[in-house]
């Protein structure tokens, strides 16, 4: 090959490897970063897109170049010479695409493996997945028997999520953490993060799973561990964060807010019943409030509202604990008659 047509195949190359760079690294594909499991993932993101970029500007350049260089003038159309092949350049090419496909299978099993190690002293948390609500609860360390609606971590310290669910399918899912994992009836799967930057960030259901999918959201929010600390023991003993027999505090923990329009709780939902007009629908029902708002709760089939289908209402709440649901109904019924 002549030196004029080296220089051309490596300006261009160059010249359409530059633009592919340029495309995968000035526009933000990916969210920012929150995990060291995050980090290797994106390495393994990074390095086989490198592998492609370069595999793109080779063919790409060799086929531009053979477009222009060797076209056929109009008016001709005779065939090209026979050629027999290069055994050589035929080993060549496959040999290098295995070698580069072997890389990239190695170092995703390295990362898969230590993104799925806990260490030694993890912080453990009991993740519940239920139509349309998360809610975390903390095995172990100072925030041990704590439940919340909302997850809470400490910086640079290795977690390990139980993940389970009490319906249908779901998926656990915070971006900035880079990794999803099912939530499945009967099922306890386990997922490990370690954040390494502070901030607040969307827990989110990737599985559909029902009329309030969309709103199936919480927050994991990352502090330094001195404010972990406090955090943990201001709700240290008592069960539910914002204590145990908090009405509100099982509302949102329960994800009724997802659901329902509760104004006292700020609760905007429109899957299910507006329970600002609980009064009403217990007059229309023919029962006392407090029997109305219990029976509704543990038994959501019992009554149905003109205008909302049956069945969407999960039937586990039934499963909660009597102090909750106590705090829960009377909470609904002091709300009910405070709307009136």
């Amino acid at each position: 090959m002549r030196r004029g047509s080296i220089v051309q195949l490596v300006l261009l190359a160059l010249v359409i490897g530059g633009a592919v760079t340029a495309v995968a690294l000035l526009i933000p594909w990916l969210p920012q970063s929150a995990s060291e499991q995050r980090d290797r993932i994106d390495f393994v993101f990074w390095f086989t897109t490198g592998i492609c970029i370069f595999v793109f500007t080779v063919v790409a350049t060799l086929s531009v170049y053979a477009l222009v260089k060797f076209r056929a003038p109009p008016g001709d159309d005779r065939d090209g010479p026979p050629t027999h092949g290069n055994t050589g350049l035929e080993i060549f090419w496959t040999a290098v695409p295995a070698v580069l496909v072997t890389a990239i299978a190695i170092v995703s099993g390295i990362v898969l493996s230590e993104n799925g190690s806990a260490g030694s002293d993890p912080l453990q948390v009991q993740v519940v997945a239920q139509q349309f609500a998360w809610s975390f609860t903390y095995q172990n360390g100072a925030a041990k028997g704590v439940t919340s609606p909302v997850l809470y971590l400490p910086v640079d310290r290795t977690v390990k999520l139980q993940i389970l669910s009490k319906d249908v399918l779901h998926s656990f899912w915070v971006p900035e953490f880079g990794q999803k994992q099912d939530a499945v009836p009967g099922a306890v799967n386990s997922l490990v993060i370690t954040p390494n930057k502070t901030g607040t960030y969307p827990v989110v259901c990737t599985e559909l799973c029902g009329l309030g999918h969309a709103l199936m959201r919480s927050q994991s929010i990352v502090m330094q561990p001195g404010a972990f600390e406090k955090w943990a023991k201001g709700h240290a003993g008592g069960g539910t964060a914002g204590g145990a027999n908090s009405g509100q505090s099982v509302f949102i923990a329960q994800g009724c807010s997802a659901c329902h329009t509760l104004t006292a709780a700020g609760a905007k939902g429109t899957v299910g019943p507006d329970l600002d007009k609980l009064s009403q629908e217990a007059q229309k029902a023919g029962k006392p409030l407090d029997q109305f708002v219990r029976e509704s709760i543990v038994n959501p089939n019992a009554y149905i509202e003109p205008g909302f289908p049956k069945g969407v209402m999960p039937q586990t709440f039934a499963s909660l604990p009597k102090a909750q649901l106590d705090a829960l109904v009377a909470y609904l019924v002091k709300s009910a008659k405070g709307a009136k």
